[in-house]
């Protein structure tokens, strides 16, 4: 369920739950070592599978009946998870002062972070895919598969991380939201095909992100922790401006098309209460996640 929500990260459950660094360990294409830990893998597997199922339904629903408060809400996820990583970037070990030189190529890392992801904004209308959730699939297209694939790598290398939201890289890159929908589709005779040809780039993309991540991750990790968490806290910084319903239209210069969505005191009120809830939930969970050390010790 985790998985599921933008923001959140599987793997800080894994960490809460004790069982990450086998999770790590059980990412291989080894058949016979899979099969050696099947008492492991199987209820992970099952586990996994059921919580999308179920939850990416529900997702649907909040975002076809309360669009503007389920995107502030993810704001507020995005937002709460922002002390921690800022807390990695500046990580230094213990007792040692951070290098002034070091300082400023972790902000320089940062801002990089951040404007890819106003680039993002700026393009997303080109791309051809959009944030809609209530509307129908979109058709497949090479361009399209493409795009789900990557984003699909990019969110599995990210699901590695404790603390990284691999969905909310998918909900940056403009995906998110197709393969939300083409779950549930695929329990209706109309829209499976289609759903199933959506999910399928995903599934290949999320696969070989785990398969690759895992070393790719460790590896950054181990040489450069504070910049590679620099990085992620621009693209988190960036995305929030993205994705929150006052400022999603700012760098398309349409600025006065988000304003003109908050009509009434209780949209105003419930999107409050929505902010709060995700920034809330998002800093507590983050509590959860291991030292930057023990992550890449784990790894």
């Amino acid at each position: 369920m985790a998985n599921v929500i933008p923001g959140v990260s599987g793997s800080t459950i894994a960490v809460v739950f004790g069982i990450y660094d086998k999770f790590i360990n059980a990412i291989t294409l080894n058949i016979k070592k899979i099969w050696l830990n099947k008492k492991f893998v199987l209820p992970i597997i099952a586990g996994m599978a059921s919580g999308v199922l179920i939850f990416s339904k529900v997702i649907t629903v909040l975002y076809e009946r309360f669009p503007v408060q389920t995107n502030f809400f993810f704001t507020g996820l995005i937002i709460g998870s922002i002390p921690m990583l800022a807390a990695l970037a500046t990580k230094t070990k213990k007792g040692a002062r951070i290098e002034r030189a070091k300082i400023v190529s972790i902000i320089v890392c940062t801002l990089i972070g951040v404007a890819v992801m106003i680039l993002f904004s700026i393009l997303e209308s080109s791309f051809g895919t959009s944030q809609d959730m209530a509307g129908p699939l979109p058709a497949f297209s090479v361009k399209l598969a493409l795009k789900i694939f990557i984003a699909g790598l990019l969110g599995a290398v990210a699901m590695i991380v404790p603390g990284i939201s691999g969905s909310l890289l998918m909900l940056i890159m403009g995906v998110y939201p197709i393969v939300i929908k083409s779950i549930p589709s695929l329990f209706l005779p109309e829209s499976f095909f289609t759903a199933l040809i959506l999910l399928l780039p995903n599934g290949f993309g999320v696969l070989a992100g785990l398969l690759i991540g895992a070393k790719l991750v460790k590896n950054l990790l181990e040489k450069a922790p504070n910049h590679a968490y620099a990085v992620i806290l621009g693209l988190l910084c960036g995305s929030a401006l993205n994705i929150c319903p006052l400022t999603k239209n700012l760098f398309q210069g349409d600025f006065l098309k988000s304003l003109s969505a908050f009509n009434g005191i209780s949209l105003i009120l419930s999107s409050a209460a929505a902010l709060i809830l995700g920034g809330a939930m998002s800093f507590l969970s983050s509590k959860f996640s291991p030292s930057e050390e023990s992550s890449v010790r784990l790894i």
